[in-house]
C-alpha cells in the first residue's frame, strides 16, 4: 500500500481528508461508548452491493455480515466453525439490534453457482456452501416464466435464508415478542433499486 497509485492508499487519504473530519466526532463517540447498530444485515460478498453505501449508513448504525450469496445456514450449535451463526448471535444477543435485513442482488454469483454448478476452481469451499440453496432455486426455476429464472431464484435464496433465521430459538422468541424483524430485500445493480420479498415469496417495490 506504500505506492502512490494503489487504489486502496488512494482511498484511504480520500477518507482521511474528506470524511474523517467530517466524522471526527462519530468516530470518537464510538470508540468512546461502544457500537449499537440498530440493523444486522445479511449480505452477499458481491463487490457491487455495498450495503453501508446502498443504505447512506453512517459509522456504527449497521453490523453487516457478507458471505457468497447471502446465505443464512440453519441454527446448528454443535462446536463446529459457524461464521455466520457467531455473527447473528453477537449482533442480536451482545449488541441487541432491532431487525435483520437478508439483502440479496441481482446478477449473483453464488446464486448461479447454485443453478448451474459451482466452477471446477472452486470446489474447496463454494461447492459445498451453495449446495444449501440447490434445493430451493431448483424449485423456483421450476415455476419461474421463461427469462425470470436468475431473478427467481435470488428471490428464494432471500426466502430460504430468511426461514433459516426462524430456526435460531432467540431469534424466534425475540421476533414472536414483537423485538426483533426480519426483512428481505433484493438490490438491482443495474437500476439502483431496492425490492424486498413479500410473504409470498415475490419481489415487490419497497414502500
Amino acid at each position: 500500500m506504500s505506492e502512490s497509485n494503489d487504489p486502496l492508499a488512494e482511498g484511504y487519504r480520500r477518507f482521511r481528508q474528506n470524511r474523517w473530519p467530517q466524522e471526527k466526532a462519530e468516530y470518537e463517540a464510538l470508540a468512546a461508548d461502544g457500537q449499537k447498530p440498530h440493523t444486522l444485515v445479511v449480505a452477499c460478498s458481491d463487490s457491487r452491493a455495498d450495503p453501508a453505501l446502498i443504505f447512506d449508513a453512517a459509522p456504527g448504525q449497521l453490523f453487516v455480515v457478507r458471505n457468497v450469496a447471502n446465505l443464512v445456514p440453519p441454527y446448528q450449535p454443535d462446536g463446529g466453525l459457524h461464521g455466520v451463526s457467531a455473527a447473528l448471535e453477537f449482533g442480536v444477543k451482545a449488541l441487541g439490534v432491532r431487525r435483520i435485513v437478508v439483502m440479496g442482488h441481482a446478477l449473483c454469483g453464488g446464486v448461479q453457482a447454485m443453478r448451474l454448478g459451482a466452477p471446477e476452481i472452486a470446489q474447496d469451499f463454494v461447492a459445498p456452501w451453495v449446495a444449501q440453496g440447490e434445493g430451493v432455486v431448483k424449485a423456483a426455476i421450476a415455476h419461474a416464466h421463461e427469462g425470470d429464472e436468475q431473478l427467481e431464484a435470488e428471490a428464494a435464496v432471500i426466502g430460504l435464508s430468511l426461514s433459516n433465521l426462524r430456526t435460531f430459538p432467540w431469534i424466534a422468541e425475540r421476533v414472536a415478542r414483537g423485538e426483533l424483524e426480519l426483512l428481505g430485500l433484493h438490490f438491482g445493480i443495474g437500476e439502483g433499486v431496492l425490492r424486498r420479498l413479500d410473504d409470498n415469496g415475490r419481489l415487490v417495490p419497497l414502500d
